[in-house]
């Protein structure tokens, strides 16, 4: 494994010398010691993207469009090792590693490795005597802030946009889970990207996040993290009126109405909250219940969640893996004091399991109805295998409840009717809607929330023009000379 900065093409001590211990969240062991970057990497950092800028931009795109298609046929070609890796440094089960982010990684930046001679400007008509042509040239220095829920998989949602459009970066992976990203680091060498194109620097937000978000050579800043550190980046950003795009917090609204398919709603609402351990910022953390068929759904998936089978992550048969960090559990944890404070009933788990697991950062996955959807419990983000359960009557009310948060990124519904689906789809304050499923993506598919969930768009052709701008071209094709002024 690789501990160090990837700055220029070389893996360096961080400037101070500091590292940070990665932890491994099954038993709180330490994985290794990485460096710990600071604003003088980060400058260093800039400066080697820049001095790289001209001829990576300068390339032909179907040529950058090859090193990506060569990085995608890498990560399969180590497929089992990023995976263990992955899982090892985050706490996800293996089994979803393996299944779910190692070949969405792959895809990513095959899509967008097949898409960097595609993207076109346009031909515009104006008046007669001239041509006017739009140009999609890249923004510049990028700077990535990824957060630790799915570290190996936001390097190519981030990334693969970014380069084939010709942009170079400076990336800043979550200080407690950056293994996987400094892993592709390695393998995009392999592929042939040029030194200095993509550079990693993992280190703590307020410092190497904070240099990214105020460097005056940075063009642009795309983060994915916490509403409030969002809104702080924003701030930072206004220096040098950065582009900015944020993928932020969520607190989705899951809707089973009563002519739903029970069964499949049950499965799928488990996977809606309790993959990845509810770490995801799309998990349907509101399970919204028509109260005709509450009852008979939480008898089906009470037993669901107490039967989830938590675990060594390394471990094929396990389900659910810890949380990532030992901070990160007591945070969920205390939301079980929350919603009882508010007089909130638990259905199943609210507690860290004994035994073997108890050394590591796991939590039972924990069920609780909520006397209000304006509970705490129902408004804020938990961020863990943690879901609230209310009840509607009517599909008013459902909606009135699904958007009566500040954020919106994901939401579900589980319908047979519809016309139904179309509405409620059409009246959801979200950024993405599920029918019939749940937490479904794709790198064409565009992924991004509205609201305090943020702004801008990762994947397809919306996230090529986050990462680009255009220039307007006027050719006068007649050679005439224009009749002001003249003599």
């Amino acid at each position: 494994m690789r501990h160090q900065l990837f700055i220029g093409g070389r893996f360096v001590d961080a400037a101070s010398g500091e590292t940070l211990a990665s932890i491994n969240p099954h038993d709180n062991s330490t994985i290794a010691e990485v460096a710990l970057a600071g604003k003088e990497d980060v400058d260093r950092a800039v400066a080697a993207a820049g001095k790289a800028f001209p001829a990576w931009s300068r390339m032909a795109a179907a040529d950058r469009g090859r090193i990506l298609l060569k990085l995608a046929d890498l990560i399969e070609d180590n497929a089992e090792e990023l995976a263990r890796l992955e899982s090892l440094d985050t706490g996800h089960p293996i089994r979803d590693s393996r299944r779910l982010d190692v070949p969405r990684t792959a895809a990513c930046f095959r899509y967008f490795g097949g898409m960097a001679d595609k993207f076109q400007g346009e031909t515009i008509p104006v008046e007669a005597g001239f041509l006017n042509y739009t140009l999609r040239e890249p923004v510049g220095i990028v700077g990535q802030v990824v957060p630790w829920n799915f570290p190996l998989m936001f390097t190519s949602w981030k990334m693969a946009p970014a380069l084939a459009a010709g942009n170079c970066i400076v990336m800043k992976p979550a200080e407690i889970t950056p293994l996987s990203s400094l892993r592709i680091a390695e393998l995009m060498q392999e592929a042939g990207l040029p030194d200095g194109v993509v550079n990693m620097v993992p280190g703590l937000g307020q410092v190497a996040g904070q240099a990214i978000a105020e460097h005056p050579l940075i063009s642009k800043i795309a983060f994915t993290g916490s509403t409030a550190t969002g809104k702080r980046i924003v701030q930072a950003s206004s220096g040098n009126l950065k582009k900015v795009q944020l993928e932020l917090g969520g607190k989705g609204p899951n809707i089973v109405f009563e002519d739903a398919n029970l069964q499949a709603a049950v499965n799928g609402s488990a996977w809606a909250i309790f993959h990845n351990q509810g770490q995801a910022c799309i998990a349907g953390s509101r399970l919204m219940l028509h109260e005709r068929i509450a009852d008979e759904f939480l008898d089906k998936f009470l037993p669901l969640a107490r039967s989830i089978r938590l675990g060594n992550p390394l471990d094929d048969d396990t389900e659910m893996g810890p949380l990532t960090s030992a901070q990160h559990r007591e945070r969920v944890l205390s939301y079980v004091e929350v919603a009882q404070e508010e007089g909130g009933e638990l259905l199943a788990g609210g507690k860290a399991p004994s035994g073997e697991l108890a050394r590591g950062c796991y939590v039972e996955p924990t069920v609780v109805r909520a006397r209000s959807f304006q509970d705490r419990v129902a408004q804020e983000e938990v961020f863990g295998p943690f879901v609230t359960v209310l009840t509607f009557r009517n599909d008013e009310e459902a909606l009135a409840m699904a958007n009566g948060t500040d954020y919106g990124l994901g939401s579900g519904l589980w319908t047979s009717n519809l016309q139904r689906a179309h509405r409620v789809a059409r009246d959801l304050h979200a950024g993405m809607v599920w029918i019939n499923s749940y937490k479904r993506v794709n790198p064409g598919s565009p992924f991004g929330g509205v609201g305090q969930s943020g702004y801008g768009r990762e994947m397809g052709f919306d996230a090529m023009r986050e990462y680009t701008q255009v220039k307007s071209v006027w050719v006068n094709v007649d050679a005439q000379i224009p009749p002001h002024f003249v003599r």
